[in-house]
């Protein structure tokens, strides 16, 4: 069976090297289209519906992940992407399927493999609207204007606020409408509520510091002893200094996996 594809990406070079490739480890598929921004991509797409889109995120008038909002599930859709590892996660996290410039053969041989076995067996793309918008927010987040992390987190005990460094913490746990920080005062493991949402403050956190490990609870990577597999692709936590052993969801073991 013989698919199509459009390529969008702004420099051309780039267009032209993914071509070669693709003729290299997929020569069966037929590239009908090339766009140059995200309205000539969605025209394109309109005009030929092809059957993969190979779309880089950061394009002029509108970014592949505002073109891959209106082509939906109509084609398996392939982020190209020049952003960090961190923002790599995202796309990880939703299972779709990325590469990550300059691209490379082997990893888009692999690619190509997944995307035949998807069209082989007539399933549709996988990018749900709203996976979609989540990195809509995510890459309009990254390219504000960056700001220091937080240092110091304000936390209600008793009827004292008290002000605790970022690193004592151990974990963060959602509760409702407030969160509860799980740190270390002189040495003692302590607990409080903050008046913020966990999202609030995750944004605002060092992400090289604390990461997310279940929808309800972010940890300090720094006071984190082990993780351990368990069932269903699901691990459970320990930490350094406290007995409490945390969930870590499917979404975000991949986080921990030794390379």
């Amino acid at each position: 069976m013989t698919l199509t594809a459009l390529i969008a990406d702004d420099e051309p070079l780039l267009r032209a090297n993914l071509r070669r490739q693709l003729a290299e480890c997929w020569p069966e598929l037929l590239v009908v289209a090339e766009a140059r921004n995200g309205p000539e991509a969605l025209a394109l797409f309109e005009r030929h519906q092809p059957a993969v889109c190979f779309l880089d995120v950061h394009m002029p008038g509108l970014s592949g992940v505002d073109v891959a909002s209106q082509i939906g599930r109509r084609a398996h859709l392939v982020f190209v992407t020049a952003y960090d590892q961190y923002a790599v996660r995202a796309f990880e996290q939703g299972a779709l399927d990325y590469l990550v410039k300059p691209v490379q053969l082997g990893r888009l041989a692999g690619t190509v493999t997944r995307v035949r076995e998807r069209a082989a067996a007539a399933l549709p793309g996988v990018a749900s609207e709203t996976l979609l918008q989540q990195l809509a927010s995510y890459l309009q987040a990254k390219q504000a204007p960056a700001q220091a992390p937080l240092r110091w987190l304000r936390a209600s005990v008793g009827q004292a606020v008290r002000l605790i460094p970022v690193d004592d913490v151990d974990y963060l746990k959602s509760d409702d409408k407030y969160t509860l920080v799980a740190w270390r005062d002189g040495g003692k493991p302590t607990e409080a509520l903050l008046r913020n949402t966990l999202k609030e403050l995750l944004v605002q956190l060092d992400a090289e510091q604390f990461q997310q490990i279940h929808r309800t609870e972010v940890v300090n990577l720094h006071a984190v002893r082990q993780v351990v597999r368990g069932a269903h692709e699901t691990g459970e936590l320990t930490l350094k200094h406290r007995p409490e052993v945390l969930p870590v969801s499917r979404t975000f073991l991949h986080l921990f996996k030794a390379e």
